[in-house]
C-alpha cells in the first residue's frame, strides 16, 4: 500500500491527507525522506561543475523538501494531538534528525562550495536577497561546526545528538506531568465559583472519567480557579502542583535533564570559539550581548517589582481582613487581585466573559486583518488532525494567500501554551508555495451547545498568535530559509505583540465584544473600564516574567550550573523576588529554554521585541487612525513581508525611522510613573 505521506498530496490547497495518515506511516517516510535528502546533499557537495549560486545554495535550499512536508504533518501532531505512539516516535525522530543536521554541517566538500562562494560573493551578481541568503547560509554552518575537525567535530557531533534526545525528554515529561495530575472536586467545593469555572471543572472531569468534576494543570482551567476559589487549601494544593511539573521525582522529573542540558550548550559554546553559550546565541540576535539582555531587563525589574511590591501591601491587607493568616502566598494573589480589580475597576470577568466570544474574537482578528492588509477569509472543508480543528482560506483582492488553520481548545493530549507555526512556508524557488499556517492555543472547551468565552487575555492570545500567522501569510520572498517569522529571535514578537494593540482598539471591541446570549454589544462603560484596567496588576505580570528571563540569561552566561536549581534560587534572591510571586515559568516546566534552544538564553526576546511593538502602534496613534491604509502598507512592506531577507534593525528602522527607546515599554505597562 502507498504511503500517503509520500504521494502527491491531492487534498485542498495541498494540505497533509490527515484522514489517510496512520502513525505507522510516519517512520518509514522519514526514512525515505531522509535517504532522499542524503542523495540530494551529496549530489551538491559532489558536483564537478564549479559552484554557484544556482546549483549549491538553492539546491541546497530544496534537498530536504520530502523530509520538511513529511515533517510537517508529524509536528503538527505531536504537538497538538500526541500520543503514546507518536511519543515514541518523536524519542525515535530527535537522534535521527540531530545525525542528518550534523552530516550537512559537517560535510568539509559541500562547505568548499559555500566558501568559495563566499570569498567570489562581490563578482556573483546576486540580488540583496541572495546575498542575504548566502551569508546567512554560511553563518549557519560555521554556527553548526563546519569548521572543527577531528574530535572536537566528532564531539560536537555527539552533543548536539544528545541536546535533541534531552529537549524531546523534557518535553514529553511535561506533558506527562500536565496530563496525569487532577484534584476532584466534591460539590461544596464549587461553592464560589462562577458557571464558567464549574462547567469547565465538570467538563475536563467528563474528559478524564473521573465521575465529577476536577481541576487540571491545563492554564484555562487552573487560572480561573485560582483566581476565584475562596477555599485557600485549595488553592494551595492546586497551585503547587502546577509550578511543581517536572519537579516531582521518578521518571518525569526535568532537573537532571535541566542540568545535563546546560552542560552540553556550554560545551558546545566552546568547541566553538565562544566564552558561554549565551554569547554564541545572542550573536545573531538584535541584542548582540548578554550585557544588553541584562541592562534591558534591570531597566524594567526595578520599576516592576516596586509596583509588585506597593501590590502584595494591598492585596495581604485584604488576607489579613479575611481572618486568614498572613503573609501573602502565592496562591493567593491571583484571587485577591481579582477581588481588587472588581473593586477598583468595577470589573468581573463573571459579567465579561460573555462579551467575549471565541467565534466573535476570531471575527474580530480577521476583520482587523481585512481593514489594514485586505485579507478575506472564507472556512474550508479540508482533512484535519482533530475534530477541533478548523480551517480557512485566506484571499486578497481575489488571488490566494494562505490556508489558516485554527486548534483552539485545551485538551489532554495537546501540550501547554499558545504558538503558531507553518505547516507549510512560503516560497518562489520551485514553485510558487503559499503559506499553510496553524494557530494552536488552550481555551476552555464549552459544554456541547454553549458558546467558547474567553478571558480578555485569553482574546489578546488569540490575537497574539493571529500576529504570527499573519508574519506568515504576508511573506513574499524567494527562498524558504528566509520565509515569514524565520527572523532573528527577539524581532519574532515584534508582529504578534503589535497586532495586540488592535484588540484594544475600541471600535473594533465595539462591533466584536457582544453578548453571547442577548447579541447586545459591550455596554460602553464597560469596555472603557475593561480598558483602563488594561495595565491593572502589571507589576505582578512583569515581574513574574523579567524573573524568569534573568534566570535563563544567568544560566548560559557564564559557566554552567551544577545545580540549576540553586541558581535559580540564587538568582531570585540576588534581584528580590517578591515573597508572593514565582517565576512564570520555573526551571522544571521551563519549555520555552529546554524544550529546545529556541528561546535558550533568548527567553527575554519577549520584551525586547515589545520595546519595538509600543513604539510601532504608537505610529498609528500619532496618525489618529489606528487602521491608517499608508502606514499599513508600510508595516507590510517593511515588517511582515520581507521575512529575514534584510537584518531586523533595518527593518525595524524603514518602517519607524529610527529605533525605540525603553519608555514606550513602560508606558505601555503602566510602569512609567514606578520607574
Amino acid at each position: 500500500m502507498t504511503n500517503p505521506l509520500l504521494t502527491d498530496w491531492t487534498t485542498p490547497f495541498g494540505l497533509p491527507p490527515f484522514d489517510l495518515i496512520a502513525d505507522a506511516d510516519f517512520a518509514p517516510a522519514v526514512e525515505e525522506a531522509l535517504a532522499e535528502a542524503r542523495v540530494a546533499v551529496a549530489a551538491i557537495a559532489e558536483a564537478e561543475a564549479e559552484p554557484t549560486f544556482a546549483n549549491t545554495i538553492e539546491a541546497l535550499e530544496l534537498a530536504d523538501a520530502r523530509l520538511g512536508q513529511v515533517l510537517s504533518a508529524f509536528w503538527a501532531l505531536a504537538g497538538a494531538d500526541s500520543n503514546p505512539a507518536r511519543e515514541a516516535l518523536q524519542r525515535d525522530f530527535a537522534p535521527l534528525l540531530s545525525a542528518y543536521g550534523s552530516e550537512v554541517s559537517s560535510n568539509t566538500a559541500l562547505f568548499a562550495r559555500i566558501e568559495a562562494l563566499w570569498e567570489n560573493r562581490e563578482a556573483l551578481d546576486l540580488t540583496p536577497e541572495q546575498a542575504r541568503v548566502l551569508m546567512l547560509t554560511r553563518r549557519g554552518f560555521v554556527r553548526q561546526g563546519a569548521q572543527l575537525t577531528g574530535d572536537a567535530a566528532e564531539r560536537l557531533k555527539a552533543v548536539k545528538s544528545r541536546l535533541a534526545v534531552l529537549g524531546t525528554q523534557f518535553t514529553q515529561n511535561l506533558l506527562a506531568d500536565e496530563r496525569d495530575w487532577m484534584m476532584p472536586l466534591a460539590e461544596a467545593d464549587l461553592a464560589g465559583l462562577p458557571d464558567f469555572v464549574v462547567a469547565s471543572a465538570r467538563a475536563a472531569g467528563e474528559e478524564k472519567g473521573a465521575g465529577g468534576p476536577v481541576v487540571t494543570l491545563s492554564r484555562s482551567l487552573i487560572v480561573p480557579f485560582l483566581q476565584f476559589s475562596p477555599r485557600r487549601d485549595l488553592r494551595k494544593r492546586a497551585y503547587e502542583a502546577w509550578v511543581a511539573r517536572g519537579e516531582n521525582g521518578g521518571e518525569t522529573d526535568n532537573r537532571a535533564i535541566a542540568a545535563e542540558t546546560l552542560k552540553l550548550r556550554e560545551e558546545r559554546a566552546q568547541l566553538l570559539g565562544y566564552a558561554s553559550f549565551a554569547d554564541y546565541k545572542l550573536e545573531t540576535e538584535m541584542a548582540g550581548t548578554p550585557g544588553a539582555v541584562r541592562d534591558l531587563l534591570m531597566q524594567v525589574w526595578t520599576p516592576a517589582r516596586a509596583a509588585a511590591e506597593a501590590d502584595a501591601t494591598v492585596l495581604e491587607q485584604m488576607l489579613l481582613a479575611d481572618g486568614e493568616a498572613g503573609p501573602l502566598e502565592p496562591w493567593d494573589w491571583r484571587y485577591y487581585s481579582e477581588k481588587r480589580r472588581q473593586a477598583e475597576h468595577d470589573l468581573d470577568e463573571v459579567a465579561l466573559k460573555p462579551y467575549l466570544q471565541l467565534d466573535r474574537m476570531i471575527e474580530a482578528a480577521f476583520a482587523c486583518a481585512n481593514r489594514l492588509f485586505g485579507l478575506e477569509f472564507e472556512e474550508i472543508e479540508a482533512p484535519r488532525y482533530h475534530p477541533d480543528v478548523r480551517l480557512w482560506e485566506v484571499r486578497r483582492d481575489g488571488a490566494h494567500v494562505a490556508v489558516f488553520i485554527g486548534d483552539y481548545f485545551a485538551r489532554g493530549s495537546k501540550r501547554s501554551g499558545a504558538w503558531c507555526s507553518a505547516m507549510r512556508s512560503q516560497q518562489r524557488l520551485a514553485a510558487d508555495l503559499r503559506p499553510h499556517v496553524i494557530n494552536v492555543c488552550n481555551f476552555a472547551k464549552p459544554a456541547a451547545g454553549e458558546p467558547a468565552l474567553l478571558s480578555y487575555d485569553d482574546a489578546r492570545t488569540l490575537f497574539h498568535e493571529f500576529g504570527h500567522a499573519l508574519h506568515q501569510m504576508l511573506s513574499d520572498v524567494t527562498y524558504e530559509s528566509i520565509s515569514g517569522t524565520s527572523v532573528a529571535r527577539d524581532f519574532v514578537e515584534l508582529p504578534s505583540q503589535l497586532y495586540e494593540h488592535w484588540l484594544e482598539v475600541p471600535e473594533v471591541l465595539e462591533e466584536f465584544a457582544t453578548h453571547a446570549e442577548t447579541g447586545a454589544p459591550m455596554p460602553r462603560d464597560m469596555l472603557d473600564r475593561m480598558l483602563a484596567a488594561s495595565t491593572y496588576d502589571m507589576g505582578f505580570q512583569t515581574v513574574e516574567y523579567v524573573a524568569s528571563a534573568l534566570v535563563d540569561l544567568a544560566f548560559h552566561d557564564g559557566p554552567a550550573p551544577v545545580d540549576p536549581m540553586q541558581k535559580q534560587a540564587e538568582v531570585l534572591a540576588g534581584i528580590g523576588m517578591p515573597h508572593a510571586i514565582r517565576m512564570r515559568h520555573a526551571t522544571p516546566h521551563f519549555a520555552h529554554v529546554f524544550a529546545g534552544d529556541g528561546y535558550s538564553s533568548g527567553y527575554y526576546s519577549y520584551m525586547w521585541s515589545e520595546v519595538m511593538d509600543a513604539d510601532a502602534f504608537a505610529a498609528f496613534e500619532e496618525a489618529g487612525d489606528p487602521f491608517d491604509p499608508t502606514l499599513a502598507k508600510k508595516l507590510e512592506e517593511t515588517v511582515l513581508s520581507s521575512g529575514g531577507s534584510v537584518d531586523a534593525a533595518e527593518l525595524y528602522t524603514a518602517f519607524r525611522g529610527r529605533m525605540p527607546g525603553v519608555d514606550a515599554l513602560l508606558k505601555g505597562r503602566g510602569l512609567l510613573d514606578a520607574a
